[in-house]
């Protein structure tokens, strides 16, 4: 569904780029939900922006490309970088970090959705998307047997989202996502700054239209217990890279980087009383990374190997990708 290929991105700056997307090379697949896992500053927002074909100053695209691909209502589409925005809705959506900021406080909801709708998608058939017209009336009917079906009330629709709380404009937010039946969605820390029990509620909605829209879903998020309850296959960022990938469940199970280790066995368990480790230091600065792995100055197991080369992600086993040099393929 998404090809990934040797992606790099950077932020122009009066000094220089700044490298924030490292020779990233992947694929997600159809119908799955992939996780991007990685502390803050790791780069995981900048490469979502480049999945979604979001090279807009200062941010720009150095080499690589992503690929979009499939079928939808029977008809093959293939976009790639620099042409995905045209499929923006339609094959692709992005639910961003924040996603209250997105909606205008003094315009009421349902002026909101028909200006979010592509023309093409306001049809009058009985798919969402049909190229057959149809007048706002008819498109707000529509919106609001959508909103039924996400458990939302269409009375949503003349309101102000200032009216509205926190987890409810992010369901707005999704709703508006999801309305054109998009292939793929992108969702980058859709539970930020909700409270548990909206968070619970936000991630059972986002994987009930996965498997009622039997789409892709990629989502970002710095909590590994998120990735644990709802995604398939995830990636480990660090510093602009993965260092490892691979199913989900055998990552946690059976983590091979020293970076993923870390980051499960901070996670609280329950009847697990022990005092919990941190990752001690922090990830390094983008503008000046330190040569060889740039995990090694916080990696307890770094030998003098490790300043001086950059692992490659191999596949250590089949499926199952790290960058480490203390980690061989397994013949």
């Amino acid at each position: 569904m998404l090809k990934i290929e040797h992606l790099s991105a950077s932020y122009k700056t009066i000094d220089g780029n700044v490298h924030v997307v490292n020779d990233v090379h992947f694929d997600i697949l159809d119908n799955e939900i992939f996780g991007i896992a990685g502390e803050s500053g790791c780069g995981k927002t900048t490469l979502l922006k480049a999945l979604y074909d979001i090279i807009e100053f200062p941010l720009e695209l150095d080499a690589g490309r992503v690929v979009l691909s499939g079928e939808k209502n029977g008809e093959p589409f293939e976009f790639c970088s620099g042409e995905i925005r045209k499929s923006w809705w339609n094959h692709i959506s992005y639910v961003p970090q924040a996603a209250q900021s997105v909606l205008n406080p003094i315009t009421r909801l349902k002026s909101q959705f028909l200006d979010s709708i592509p023309k093409q998608g306001r049809g009058s058939g009985m798919e969402r998307g049909s190229a057959l017209k149809e007048t706002p009336a008819q498109t707000l009917d529509r919106v609001a047997n959508y909103l039924k079906e996400l458990e939302l009330s269409p009375d949503i629709l003349d309101a102000f989202p200032f009216q509205l709380s926190g987890g409810m404009r992010q369901r707005v937010i999704i709703a508006l996502a999801t309305f054109m039946s998009p292939s793929v969605m992108l969702a980058d820390e859709p539970t930020t700054a909700l409270d548990v029990v909206v968070q619970r509620g936000i991630l059972m909605m986002l994987t009930r239209l996965q498997k009622r829209l039997r789409n892709t879903m990629v989502l970002v998020s710095h909590d590994m217990g998120v990735h644990y309850q709802i995604t398939n296959r995830m990636g480990i960022m660090y510093s602009g890279s993965f260092v490892e990938l691979g199913d989900t469940e055998l990552i946690f199970n059976d983590p091979l980087h020293p970076y993923t280790r870390m980051l499960i066995g901070a996670l609280p368990r329950v009847g697990d009383k022990g005092q919990k480790q941190g990752i001690p230091g922090r990830p390094p600065s983008l503008k000046a990374p330190p040569p060889g792995c740039r995990f090694a100055p916080r990696c307890p197991q770094a030998r003098d190997m490790c300043t001086q080369a950059a692992p490659p992600l191999e596949e250590i086993r089949p499926g199952r990708f790290a960058a480490c040099h203390l980690i061989r393929p397994e013949v």
